[in-house]
């Protein structure tokens, strides 16, 4: 049986665990083969640490695509996380259109923001251009603040129930044309998880999994990449989030029992088999 492969074009931080950092082992414990494309190398990652280093990779982007397309080669899936700029959502477009295969899974977590707030690093132009792309997905996972800035919503208007975020969840589907994984959905103050529209199905399901109580960064590059090697070793979309909620929870468990510091992001590493020797038919 072929080893699915799966292109990561993300950024590559040095220091605290995020990204292709995060991406690669996953992906790699999981049996499918990750082919970083990095978007930018930084020292740290950027949250609480100043006077990182970056180092724009864009050209690069542009010449390793080049060649990977002169050698024919074949993916199972794109996996596009944080970008850096909107010259650099360009080249993932042309990525896209270059390398789609009938059984290439689009994944593209549409990072802009968090917690109401758009990154700093963001221009309206780049979440304009962030639409575009997404609009290319077969599966998106956005956050609460992603989804309102995809559809013109202002945060602070998006709905608390359920019913009133299947039908933002509804929404982003773009009329059931792609799949929709919105993370960060609590059904209640002591649960966490997703709320999951499979284009493929037609439904609307969710994922709830216990509130580890302390903040996390990086848990949104774990999540997508579980997802998405769930994805491409065929299991289904709910099944796939499934996976991914509870990997998050055993490594936010890990976490705070370790009392690792918030900037070092998610202690998965030793957790790692949790996510090894699971056979998909």
């Amino acid at each position: 049986m072929l080893i699915p492969r799966v292109a990561a074009v993300h950024d590559l931080s040095g220091f605290g665990r995020c990204s292709l950092t995060v991406a690669i082992p996953i992906l790699s414990a999981m049996g499918v083969q990750c082919c970083p494309l990095p978007t930018a190398f930084l020292s740290t990652h950027t949250g609480d640490f100043e006077g990182y280093t970056f180092l724009d990779l864009t050209d690069e982007m542009e010449k390793a695509a080049a060649h990977w397309k002169s050698l024919g080669l074949k993916f199972q899936a794109v996996y596009s996380g944080f970008l850096g700029s909107e010259h650099q959502i360009e080249v993932v477009e042309r990525f896209i259109r270059d390398f789609r295969g009938n059984d290439t899974i689009i994944v593209v977590d549409p990072v802009m923001g968090d917690g109401g707030l758009v990154y700093k690093t963001y221009t309206p132009a780049m979440c304009e251009g962030m639409k575009r792309l997404s609009e290319k997905a077969d599966v998106i996972t956005p956050n609460l603040t992603e989804a309102a800035l995809l559809l013109d919503i202002p945060y602070h208007r998006l709905p608390h129930d359920e019913q009133g975020l299947r039908e933002i969840v509804e929404k982003l589907s773009l009329g059931g044309r792609r799949s929709v994984v919105l993370t960060g959905f609590s059904s209640a103050p002591h649960l966490t998880g997703a709320l999951c529209f499979d284009a493929l199905t037609g439904e609307t399901s969710t994922i709830q999994v216990e509130r580890v109580d302390r903040e996390f960064y990086g848990t949104g590059d774990v999540f997508s990449s579980v997802l998405t090697g769930a994805l491409v070793k065929g299991c289904s979309l709910h099944d796939s989030a499934a996976q991914a909620a509870d990997f998050i929870l055993a490594c936010a468990k890990l976490t705070a029992k370790n009392n690792l510091p918030l900037r070092e992001g998610v202690d998965f590493e030793p957790l790692l088999g949790l996510l090894t020797g699971v056979h998909y038919e």
